[in-house]
């Protein structure tokens, strides 16, 4: 493993109790950093960060409420100096049907948790950020999905929520540009975590049938970027769109 240089920033990693959310908490706090999980499994997200050791906390957080999103950028700031990164982790599928037989209530829920969820912890972070000096350092990493930028068949929420990300991460990259904080995003293709349980089978088969590579992205792999993309050395990308996919998306 490559050694990138986290030493002494903090992160706030949203679902970081498991899957994509936990390997880039793994791989922050390996890189000489500490982090603060927010998650809405208060259980878990505890678990997971005990087995990160003494530089990681957890927090219980609902990310589609902006009550709860302010008060864990208050709970955070209790027991961190700083908060020198965000990465946005935290997300769901819904389910994998065509969009004429959407459960509407799904369809809020999967843009709820994936879309507004990350505008209001980017809005409520970014406000912090702006307040730390240095001309508001930070790093934003939100992870979006390659279905954001094709369009998966049989998931037009998620399709729909992960391409809302990707102009929102351009957008808040612009605005931020005169500072010191940077804003981009990583389009993994499928990655086999626990998300998987949420998805058909035939989904999954399908999504592994568009990777050039033949097989499915790591976390290890996911992470490493993403890490990158928090350190100091990411410094000229801001609302860039970064490709995890097999080959799969080259644009």
């Amino acid at each position: 493993m490559n050694q990138l240089d986290f030493n002494g920033r903090h992160a706030v990693v949203t679902g970081g109790a498991t899957g994509l959310g936990f390997g880039i908490a793994q791989r922050l706090v390996a890189s000489g950093g500490s982090v603060t999980l927010w998650d809405r499994d208060e259980a878990a997200a505890a678990k997971a960060a005990e087995s990160l050791g003494g530089r990681a906390f957890a927090l219980k957080v609902d990310v589609s409420q902006q009550s709860s999103v302010a008060r864990a950028v208050a709970d955070t700031m209790a027991h961190a100096p700083r908060i020198d990164a965000l990465v946005n982790s935290a997300g769901i599928t819904g389910p994998n049907t065509k969009l004429w037989e959407y459960p509407v209530d799904d369809w809020r829920q999967v843009m709820e948790v994936n879309i507004n969820g990350v505008f209001l912890c980017c809005r409520e972070v970014v406000a912090q950020m702006r307040r730390q000096g240095d001309r508001g350092y930070g790093r934003i990493v939100n992870i979006a999905s390659v279905a954001g930028k094709e369009g998966n068949p049989n998931a037009s929420a998620y399709s729909a929520s992960k391409a809302a990300v990707i102009g929102l991460t351009k957008s808040l990259g612009k605005e931020l540009a005169d500072t010191g904080i940077r804003v981009n995003c990583v389009t993994p293709a499928a990655v086999k975590t626990a998300i998987f349980d949420q998805m058909t089978p035939e989904h999954i088969a399908f999504m592994l049938s568009k990777i050039p590579m033949g097989r499915f992205g790591t976390v290890e792999e996911v992470a490493a970027m993403v890490g990158w993309l928090c350190t100091e050395d990411c410094s000229f990308s801001t609302g860039a769109v970064f490709d995890l996919s097999g080959g799969r998306s080259t644009y």
